[in-house]
């Protein structure tokens, strides 16, 4: 079949090596003899090399960072996540409450010549009961110049409040006390509290009040035990006195539960949580269907001249 087009051949026989493009790069000689020079390198570029160092230094740091690791997790253990944390506040160190006091100066602030006075604003409707408590538990260690008045927002106050601090027929000058607190029912819509009237911002709220007051006693926790009493503090007041009846009956299966290990809801003392959980009880009317382990603690409570002369208030 003949050629339908001729091409002209490329390869003629006047092209030479020599006549190569040389536009490439060009590649070192990988097959010479043994024993040859070696072409001169390229100069390496001094930013490359301080990447590759700063590369290598970053690497080996991680290595060391990694069996730093490794050697304390065969050290640890990590722990349960049902862990009881009750079980380890018997190393706390609790101080308790008949001992020295905490330092009143550094606390509310030092005022030449002084008396230091606590005022609190609460809503007869609903009296913050374990401010009442605090309060006698304070009167034990400090002498305090107690006070109530009643003001003008307020119409009426039943005469057991009137007289919740009793009555102070020995009055002595305001110099001869440490602490004064005075109680005025007014119409609030959660109880305020000041120490110091020119300058601090009122605590609000019945569990706020009486963490701070009962601080005034000087005991110190760790971080554990702290923990677990404001967890105790906040679940009295937002589930046991303002929950609803599910939520009530979950909280006193909780406490039948931590009393069944401890004469008290934390640790061998008693601490805030026990005086508020306590008045919590009483004011939502809870404590006759509580558990038995509720019930013994309940007792032991009201066993406490504090307790037992708010117990009056209820009635």
């Amino acid at each position: 079949m003949p050629a339908m087009y001729k091409v002209r051949p490329v390869h003629g026989a006047g092209v030479l090596a020599e006549h190569l493009p040389t536009c490439m790069y060009p590649l070192p000689n990988l097959h010479r003899a043994p024993g040859a020079a070696a072409p001169p390198q390229e100069e390496v570029d001094p930013s490359l090399q301080a990447l590759e160092s700063r590369q290598e230094e970053i690497l080996k740091r991680l290595y060391e960072l990694k069996s730093a690791v490794d050697g304390l997790s065969k050290m640890i253990q990590t722990p349960d996540a049902d862990f009881d944390v009750t079980n380890i506040i018997q190393t706390d160190e609790f101080s308790p409450l008949t001992t020295n006091g905490a330092d009143l100066d550094l606390m509310l602030g030092k005022d030449y010549g002084a008396l230091k006075d606590v005022v609190i604003n609460a809503n007869p409707s609903l009296p913050p009961l374990s401010l009442l408590v605090i309060h006698s538990l304070l009167c034990e260690r400090y002498k305090i110049l107690s006070a109530v008045h009643t003001h003008s927002s307020v119409k009426s106050v039943p005469e057991n409040l009137l007289k919740c601090f009793g009555e102070q027929t020995k009055k002595k000058p305001r110099h001869k006390y440490q602490l004064g607190f005075t109680l005025i029912w007014k119409d609030v819509p959660k109880p305020q509290m000041k120490f110091s009237i020119q300058t601090m911002c009122p605590i609000e709220g019945e569990g706020n009040i009486a963490r701070f007051l009962f601080s005034l006693f000087g005991q110190k926790y760790n971080a554990v035990t702290s923990t677990l009493i404001d967890s105790w503090v906040d679940t009295a007041l937002l589930q046991l006195k303002e929950g609803s009846s599910k939520e009530r009956g979950a909280v006193l299966r909780s406490m039948n539960t931590a009393l069944g290990k401890s004469s008290w809801l934390v640790g061998a003392e008693l601490t805030v949580a026990d005086v508020v959980a306590w008045c919590a009880l009483r004011q939502t009317g809870a404590a006759n269907t509580a558990p038995a382990n509720v019930q013994k603690w309940m007792k032991s409570c009201e066993n406490l001249a504090p307790f037992s002369s708010v117990m009056k208030l209820l009635k």
